[in-house]
């Protein structure tokens, strides 16, 4: 494992229940309190009562803190789809993706047809490349990573904007941020929704390159750690 990242200034919470797509109430020492999420997945084996989690107080919002992790196998699923975001941004900066030594960051979300994805890239000076990233933090089996854990129209769409900028000669990359400890490949969740993992297999057909990471919170020291930087891909 690689630091990329240090989370400061995290607490201790324990879930309590979720409260609507954006919020969940935790419980922070002895007070209930409201914590801003914005992984809008539905996270229900994540997210189960009584399970610590680490979150940070939220600055000019409306709840006292956001939920960045929840503790898994004595470290932590990293939930924060921002902060996943910004460690694939410090990643490629750093060179600490091998199969993107020799790209930078151009843009941050660029519009591709009627979507914003997530990074424009260039490498090697002359190609450039659009970036979707997708958070996949629910367990299959153990063993692997899953993605989505509903129906996702956007995801869908996102996928098939990509297929339709390869077809006409442009370059696209899916990377799914596999941020759980302890997982060997990742999956497409074809029982949440058929529709993406065809679209993924159409789209690898394509030429649209298909990717995964592994990233996991450590509570202890309180870093971000790389795991595998090229997690398989079971598609």
């Amino acid at each position: 494992m690689r630091p990329v990242i240090k989370v400061l200034f995290t607490n201790i919470c324990n879930i309590v229940r979720r409260e609507n797509r954006f919020v969940v109430k935790v419980r922070a020492g002895s007070q209930f309190e409201n914590a801003y999420i914005n992984n809008t997945g539905r996270l229900h084996d994540i997210l189960v009562p009584g399970r610590k989690a680490y979150c940070m107080e939220s600055s000019g919002r409306k709840t006292k803190y956001r939920l960045i992790a929840v503790e898994d196998r004595g470290f932590a699923a990293l939930i924060d789809t921002r902060i996943q975001e910004e460690v694939f941004r410090i990643l490629v900066e750093k060179r600490m993706i091998s199969w993107l030594t020799q790209c930078s960051i151009l843009r941050r979300m660029p519009r591709l047809g009627q979507s914003v994805l997530d990074y424009l890239v260039e490498c090697n000076n002359t190609k450039r490349i659009y970036v979707e990233l997708k958070s996949a933090v629910l367990r299959g089996d153990d063993k692997y990573a899953m993605y989505p854990d509903c129906p996702s129209l956007r995801g869908r769409r996102h996928i098939q904007e990509l297929i339709s900028h390869v077809e006409m000669g442009g370059h696209g990359i899916i990377v799914f941020i596999a941020a759980l400890p302890y997982v060997e490949y990742f999956k497409p969740n074809k029982d949440a929704d058929p529709i993406i993992a065809e679209l993924l297999r159409k789209a690898k057909n394509r030429g649209v390159i298909v990717k995964s990471i592994n990233i996991i919170y450590n509570p202890v020291d309180h870093y971000i750690y790389l795991v595998n930087d090229d997690l398989p891909v079971n598609i």
